[in-house]
């Protein structure tokens, strides 16, 4: 808890992707990237909008909805925070902010790829995307891990305060 009275929020100046024009694609290609090397994060990210664009017979519209809605399948809406009270450590369930959803979607999206058997990370991101769409795969079953656990200890949400 900050001591002045308000929190400062720092904007996040995010350009819009140059291929498809999407902020949401250029973010993700900023999750991606390692140390720097931005034309790396693109060719990934490239790769697995077109291993989408293959599956929905050449249509870039639908391949970018595609990836739209893998993301929103993907958003957490609760997850659980520890909280120390009266000396027991309890885990409150809380509201997600809309960033924090977004990054974890983000993170959650890449560890399901990496730990797929395909070739290179761009095929592996499509396919987790692909499964996140109809709603399986790593990140949704982590989605709905943390859901469950927020259901199970929603008698201590009186403690959010």
């Amino acid at each position: 808890m900050p001591r002045r009275k308000r929190e400062f929020k720092r904007k996040n100046i995010v350009t819009i992707d140059p291929v498809y024009g999407s902020e949401l694609l250029e973010k993700f290609t900023n999750v991606i990237m390692w140390r720097g090397k931005k034309n790396t994060a693109r060719k990934i990210v490239y790769g697995a909008i077109d291993e989408l664009i293959k599956k929905t017979n050449g249509d870039k519209e639908k391949a970018l909805v595609l990836f739209q809605k893998a993301f929103t399948q993907i958003i957490p809406v609760v997850e659980v925070r520890s909280r120390r009270v009266g000396g027991s450590v309890y885990q409150i369930p809380v509201p997600v902010k809309e960033d924090r959803g977004l990054s974890l979607a983000f993170r959650w999206l890449i560890n399901a790829a990496a730990s797929r058997p395909d070739k290179t990370m761009g095929k592996r991101i499509a396919r987790e995307l692909l499964d996140a769409s109809e709603g399986r795969g790593g990140a949704i079953k982590k989605k709905t891990d943390v859901h469950r656990m927020a259901e199970a200890n929603r008698a201590f949400a009186h403690f959010a305060w």
